[in-house]
């Protein structure tokens, strides 16, 4: 299926300003959360609209992918609690061939995980070519949760091989990590959905007052919340450090899940 001309200029002038390719003076206060790109509420419709034509176009790249099997495609997705993650990815891939796509979800590492190296059981989980692999999380957690919360104490890794500047150092590795995959095929494509405090919090409410939506919230959801400042200041770093022309980032805004979602949708397609 080809692209209308005046379509790609849309979804190219959309995507431009929430790609992130040389990381070195980017600052999370450069992007809104609530940012819309001067689209209005009365877009919401239009936006379903090229979200399902969008669906139809990456259908039609994937096949393209698997049938050339020389290039793989890995879309990374990082987010505080509630930003829509889940979602995001439901709604932009839901019309690609399940047989062509694995999602994987990393939660805490089991004991034989951390028996290896911390980007084993990230590794272990790459692409195929002519496959894409989407990551709910990521070997970014590394860099996240593991440095907020100092985790990498409870680690295997030798004490003395844990330094100051031990943060600089894995994102050090992932950049060159990164670069390899480049050069073996493999596409990276990292989301950062860059949810507000504000909002994070209305979307917690929301789960508590929706007993459907009771098994989303946990208290461990809320203490997170006292580590903002933390987590944002991670995550600028990662970014900063991370992003490059091969690897870039998106930092998409996400307190309006309507366009979070169409942005995805336009860095894929």
């Amino acid at each position: 299926m080809k692209k209308p001309k005046d379509q790609l200029k849309q979804i190219e002038n959309l995507v431009n300003p929430y790609r992130i390719r040389h990381g070195k003076d980017f600052s999370l206060s450069d992007v809104s959360p609530s940012d819309t790109h001067d689209l209005g509420d009365e877009m919401v419709t239009d936006a379903k609209e090229l979200l399902a034509t969008g669906v139809e176009w990456l259908a039609d790249l994937q096949g393209k992918l698997y049938a050339d099997d020389r290039f793989g495609v890995l879309l990374i997705f990082q987010a505080m609690d509630a930003a829509g993650k889940d979602s995001t990815i439901k709604h932009v891939m839901s019309g690609v061939n399940p047989q062509g796509c694995v999602v994987h979800s990393f939660k805490q590492p089991s004991a034989e995980e951390l028996d290896h190296d911390y980007m084993w059981r990230y590794a272990k989980c790459l692409p195929e070519r002519g496959r894409i692999g989407i990551f709910n999380r990521s070997y970014y957690e590394e860099v996240l949760i593991v440095r907020v919360h100092n985790l990498v104490q409870n680690s295997k890794i030798p004490q003395s091989l844990i330094s100051k500047n031990i943060w600089d150092e894995r994102l050090e590795d992932i950049r060159s990590f990164e670069r390899y995959l480049h050069r073996n095929g493999i596409i990276v494509l990292k989301f950062f959905l860059h949810v507000s405090k504000k909002e994070q919090k209305k979307r917690f409410m929301a789960r508590i007052d929706r007993p459907d939506k009771h098994w989303k919230f946990s208290n461990s959801d809320v203490a997170e919340r006292q580590h903002w400042k933390e987590y944002m200041k991670a995550y600028e770093d990662a970014i900063q450090q991370t992003a490059t022309k091969d690897s870039p980032w998106y930092v998409v805004p996400a307190d309006n899940k309507w366009f979070t979602r169409l942005v995805c949708f336009g860095c894929g397609g």
